[in-house]
């Protein structure tokens, strides 16, 4: 399984202890370290690279329009009233359900959900997207 490559992958998401269902789309889980850079005096060859501290992309999940989207309403509602960082767990789940891979997440705050396009005019998938901000994340491997 270790060599597998997954393909059809859904993911499972729970902020604040709570389901608020399956995504289709998950974008901009990453980190980047953000570097100081220092010239040495007498070395003309090299500059220093130093790390500094480390920066965490915001998240953008989406799905289609469905049962589990008050649920998500509901979890946004609540996250700006107190408008306290919460937890949060991605898990990317195969076409048959089975766990490959999760993350946990730390100080997950909301940032912006845009709802469906309502136009008469085109038949298209009503979809919602979520982007959260968060302060780090954990992986965990998938059994």
């Amino acid at each position: 399984m270790a060599d597998d490559a997954f393909v059809g992958v859904t993911f499972a998401v729970e902020l604040d202890k709570m389901q608020v269902g399956r995504f289709s789309s998950c974008e901009g889980l990453g980190l980047e370290v953000v570097l100081e850079q220092r010239e040495e005096g007498g070395n003309n060859g090299m500059v220093w690279q130093l790390p500094t501290r480390l920066k965490y992309s915001n998240i953008k999940l989406s799905r289609p329009i469905g049962p589990d989207s008050e649920k998500l309403t509901a979890w946004i509602i609540k996250a700006l009233n107190g408008l306290e960082p919460t937890t949060g767990v991605i898990s990317a789940l195969d076409t048959e359900g089975r766990l490959v891979v999760e993350w946990s997440l730390e100080g997950v705050v909301p940032v912006r959900w845009t709802g469906p396009s309502l136009n008469l005019d085109s038949a298209k998938v009503f979809t919602e997207t979520l982007e959260i901000a968060h302060h780090g994340f954990t992986p965990k491997a998938g059994g």
